[in-house]
């Protein structure tokens, strides 16, 4: 006979406790959803945001959560909040909060933790959260005290949105025993519960002038944007417009710029970068992507640098001016002060490049390639060649891998894209495709992801099903973590350890959880494959690809991590100036 369960009680129903004011602080400030994995900890905030209309979208993994949570506050602005509870559920989220560390995403993450009067006597799930996330986060907090917590909420949101320096991630954690302690209305100030215009830095007179004269007077301009940039996508055209300077984008600021205008040069990347005498670098830090500014790869440039937070100004190259300024509002003053004033860009230089890099794609377009690897497995080119054909430029295109990640940088075209990012995190494919698909519904979202990384958050597929996230999928399946294993054939001696995988079917894994699954395993049958997955979405595609074909970044030696560069030419040139009398 089935015992008979507990009457029902509810031991939340306080609308003044410390956790319904969290979720009233939440819903003020717009925040419409929240990514997160359930535990008794935070249960209290949970049910309150639920009671308050707001939607929580739960996933399968803890830094699943924060991923949504990150890419949703780069498609949408403002920040966005996760949710998990105390121990492992906040220590799984490290990694992607070092990541969105790294990418300045502003994500607030609340954990949970134990109450205050079983602190340090070796409770249920308690470590030293706090400690464990302040490296990779912009504040890390237990607010202990409930009659301030909105107060500490509202600054923990502040520092997310970049007001004590870099915008990123926050992590504040309540003990459980606050959650339920009532708080009288008249402890909650308005002011703390009220959201705050962004903040709008005006640029500097005097360095605006030198910029100007900067960028006019050069003779080999180059402007290279990064996410700092992305609000200034009208007044940087007509920048490039003014000036006849070359413009490079980078994985965080793909679509700004439309890919037809005349100043992009991306085909020569690395000519622009070598030929350049004045550098505008706008909202990107000099990393190992642009090799670190370094005079081995800019051997003739002088940087001026442009970004409304001091850590895209400071790093690796100071710039000749420095202007701490919304980008936008900077561009716009410069267009100004510069008026009518003719560049004096050498247009002989400007004008060969913008014709190699028309040869160049004119050329890969027209280049007949294989559809296959020497293996007979489908080339991995042949996916992005497929989304071209049958995806609007107007989707969000998400790449993850690393090898495959080579592929997707110059054949997945969108005005929208997101990737790994600087940290190479993997396994973000899937959670941000989701994340996006629930933002942006009336758009076409696609996810191509390595066979590799997508295991990692592979069974986020569920959350797509369970939340009605119309996405497609698309897993490039050969078998390995191909640039790790080219690494070890070609640079170990061909000792290859544990970096092969098997073809595994993840077609069938994913019908098993409910979306369409397609496998596709010969070249004529990855268009329509993909024709059906985007009619039934979601779903997957599972397309056998070849583990023999070398990616570009594999080529460069990207896999090999050298000494001081990321790829062995940039390094072999900074040896090369190190050795310099």
């Amino acid at each position: 006979m089935t015992e008979p369960l507990p009457a029902t009680q509810d031991l939340n129903a306080d609308q003044l406790s410390c956790a319904a004011w969290i979720a009233r602080f939440l819903k003020v400030r717009g925040i419409d959803r929240i990514f997160g994995l359930q535990g008794g900890h935070i249960q209290p905030i949970w049910d309150h945001v639920a009671r308050q209309g707001i939607r929580i979208i739960d996933v399968r993994h803890e830094a699943a959560a924060v991923h949504m949570a990150h890419a949703h506050a780069e498609l949408m602005g403002g920040f966005a909040v996760a949710m998990v509870t105390a121990g492992p559920g906040v220590t799984n989220t490290v990694t992607a909060m070092a990541n969105a560390s790294l990418a300045r995403a502003p994500v607030l993450l609340i954990g949970g933790c134990t109450s205050r009067p079983q602190a340090n006597m070796g409770p249920l799930q308690d470590i030293p959260h706090v400690d464990i996330l302040r490296p990779v986060t912009r504040a890390s907090r237990t607010l202990r005290v409930a009659d301030q917590v909105i107060r500490e909420l509202d600054e923990a949101v502040a520092r997310t949105m970049g007001d004590a320096g870099e915008p990123g991630p926050a992590y504040v954690e309540i003990p459980t025993d606050v959650l339920r302690t009532r708080v009288p209305p008249q402890l909650v100030l308005d002011e703390w519960l009220a959201a705050k215009p962004a903040r709008r830095l005006l640029p500097d007179p005097a360095a605006i002038a030198e910029a100007v004269d900067a960028l006019w007077s050069a003779k080999r301009p180059l402007v290279i944007t990064g996410r700092g940039a992305r609000a200034a996508s009208e007044q940087l055209v007509k920048l490039l417009d003014a000036t006849g300077a070359l413009y490079l984008d980078t994985q965080e600021s793909r679509g700004l710029v439309p890919a037809a205008h005349p100043a992009t040069v991306a085909a020569v990347r690395a000519a622009a970068m070598t030929d350049a005498d004045v550098v505008l670098l706008i909202g990107r830090k000099l990393d190992y992507q642009v090799g670190y500014g370094s005079p081995a790869v800019f051997p003739h440039a002088r940087f001026v640098r442009l970004a409304d937070n001091p850590g895209e100004l400071l790093d690796n190259r100071r710039g000749q001016p420095e202007l701490l300024a919304a980008p936008d509002l900077a561009l716009a003053a410069m267009l100004e002060v510069a008026g009518n004033r003719e560049a004096n860009i050498d247009k002989v230089w400007a004008d060969g490049l913008r014709r190699r890099h028309r040869e160049r794609l004119a050329s890969a377009a027209g280049k007949q390639q294989a559809p296959t690897g020497a293996d007979g497995k489908i080339h991995p080119r042949a996916i992005f060649d497929a989304i071209a054909d049958l995806v609007p430029r107007e989707c969000i295109a998400i790449a993850d891998g690393g090898d495959l990640l080579s592929f997707a940088r110059t054949g997945l075209r969108a005005t929208t894209y997101m990737d790994a990012g600087a940290f190479g995190c993997l396994g973000v494919g899937v959670p941000f495709a989701i994340a996006a698909a629930l933002a942006l519904p009336d758009r076409q979202v696609i996810s191509v992801n390595g066979d590799g990384a997508f295991g990692i958050n592979a069974m986020e597929i569920d959350t797509a099903v369970r939340h009605g996230a119309k996405c497609v999928f698309v897993v490039s399946n050969n078998a390995a973590w191909n640039i790790e294993r080219l690494d070890q054939q070609l640079n170990y001696g061909g000792r290859v350890v544990g970096t092969t995988l098997r073809h595994s079917d993840y077609a069938a894994m994913a019908r098993a959880l409910g979306l369409h699954g397609e496998r596709v395993e010969k070249p004529e049958a990855l268009r329509p494959a993909l024709q059906k997955a985007l009619q039934n979405a979601p779903a997957l595609v599972d397309v056998v690809t070849s583990q023999t074909v070398m990616s570009s970044d594999a080529q460069k030696g990207l896999g090999f991590v050298p000494d001081y560069q990321a790829l062995t030419a940039w390094d072999e040139a900074e040896q090369k100036r190190r050795r310099a009398t």
